[in-house]
């Protein structure tokens, strides 16, 4: 019920991510259940339906990773002060972060069966004078335990994902309660503090070193939001080796009380180069193998070899891990030579955000890379797409983009105390909207040629 009251009282934009949630499931489902017609059409051929089966990984893949997106970023679940007194901890906004997300998909499957049996002219009668009723295997019974157990895998994956995405940290949280965060409001014998600026602006603009404003045991402190405790731990000040240390802290807190120490660079560029490059070779020897390992694609594509699923595969996951470390890079090539204030102010919030719109960064990267290089390897054959190919491709890209943008709102909303502090010092719009620009024409100007270099690297071994 708790859910049900969260999800009825949220914001409209937040009710339009659950509503593209429940449609990519819905979609996802559909896929599954068009599979399941499929089989019981042709019982004979076992192997094709499997290969079906194995194709809608794609898009339910891409689902689970919006609806996580959708469910990190919902403002309802994020946990504040003054919630664990009445029993909304962690776990507990954890659990009701948990079960929106299984409502919303649980939705969208219940869509995708009632479109599925009203083709098959279950509720209705025969629609489209009955053009999809062999397809859908219309004139056998539905496996009812069959078509539920195909259904239930979209919403069972994106709640168990989003309940180990949004756990709580354990001995991390516990280190958090016990360190006190302190804003400039107030000076102490010998150092003051910056007025009117806030810990996240002075990080941004900071050249990445924490403040200078030492505070007393005694001194009033605030609650890490999300834990438990109220009180700073006897003997623990806010300058102390626990409240410096920036790996005692998550990679992306959702509170807006965000620790003064700078997030480290990514890591994972060696080994994600690596991975990408071991996607190309495996590509390359594949195609060199000869007809013997044959796949046949969907959408009545020409038979390819099955390693290359396996090199494609292989190279996205090469770019996923790539773009952390890449958008860190961007932040640090715009703030070098000499940078301007815009030049800084946009490099360093590249850096601070790099995790969170990084890996989104990646997938897309990853989605447009197959893409070209799909087209770019059946350029002259001129597939053609049947609907259900084409719905995967949309499900596919549609979710990816979709959670890049979430990404990206996200983002903002982060900024939102580092926007207002700069906005008091006097800094004007027009700085911060060029800011936003500058960022996102160095994020274009990277991955572009990037995504463009390994489609064409994954797509030369097949065309020469």
């Amino acid at each position: 019920m708790l859910a049900l009251r969260l999800a009825r009282g949220a914001h409209p934009l937040v009710q339009l991510r659950r509503l593209l949630v429940t449609a990519a499931a819905a979609g996802t489902g559909f896929l599954l259940l068009c599979t399941l017609g499929y089989a019981m059409a042709h019982p004979d051929a076992s192997a094709r339906s499997v290969l079906r089966l194995a194709w809608c990984v794609a898009p339910m893949a891409a689902t689970v990773y919006f609806a996580v997106a959708v469910a990190r970023s919902d403002p309802g679940t994020r946990p504040r002060p003054g919630l664990s007194a009445i029993g909304l901890g962690p776990v507990r906004l954890m659990a009701v972060s948990a079960v929106t997300t299984a409502l919303s998909t649980t939705l969208g499957s219940m869509l995708a069966l009632l479109l599925f049996l009203h083709l098959r002219g279950d509720l209705t009668g025969m629609p489209f004078d009955g053009a999809a009723a062999e397809f859908l295997a219309a004139d056998r019974p539905l496996p009812l335990p069959g078509a539920l157990t195909l259904l239930a895998l979209v919403p069972l994956a994106a709640s168990v994902t989003s309940a180990l995405v949004l756990r709580p940290r354990g001995e991390k949280q516990a280190r958090m309660s016990s360190t006190s965060t302190t804003t400039g409001r107030s000076t102490t014998t010998g150092t003051s503090t910056t007025a009117g600026t806030s810990p996240k602006a002075r990080t941004t603009l900071g050249a990445g070193t924490p403040p200078t404003a030492h505070a007393s045991p005694t001194a009033g402190t605030t609650p890490i939001p999300g834990t438990d405790s109220a009180s700073t731990a006897p003997g623990t000040s806010a300058d102390s080796p626990a409240s410096t240390t920036p790996h005692d802290f998550p990679a992306e807190p959702l509170d807006p009380q965000r620790p003064t120490v700078p997030q480290p660079a990514p890591g994972g560029l060696p080994w994600s180069v690596a991975v990408l490059a071991a996607g190309l070779a495996v590509e390359t020897y594949a195609s060199r193998s000869g007809p013997a390992h044959g796949l046949a694609l969907p959408g009545k594509f020409a038979d390819g070899p099955a390693g290359v699923l396996a090199g494609w595969t292989l190279t996205a996951m090469g770019l996923v891990l790539a773009g952390p470390a890449i958008t860190y890079l961007c932040g640090w090539l715009l703030q070098a030579v000499r940078p301007g204030a815009l030049r800084l102010l946009s490099g360093r919030v590249l850096q601070e955000e790099a995790r969170r719109i990084g890996q989104p960064l990646g997938v897309v990267c990853a989605v447009g890379s197959g893409a070209y290089a799909t087209a770019t390897l059946y350029a002259g054959a001129r597939p053609s797409f049947g609907p259900l190919s084409t719905l995967g491709a949309l499900l596919v890209t549609g979710c990816t983009v979709a959670t890049l943008v979430t990404a990206a709102v996200e983002a903002k909303h982060a900024r939102a105390e580092t926007t207002a502090a700069l906005l008091r010092l006097g800094a004007p719009a027009t700085m911060l909207r060029s800011a936003a620009l500058l960022r996102a024409g160095a994020l274009v100007a990277v991955f572009v040629p990037l995504t463009w270099a390994v489609a064409e690297l994954a797509a030369m071994p097949l065309t020469g």
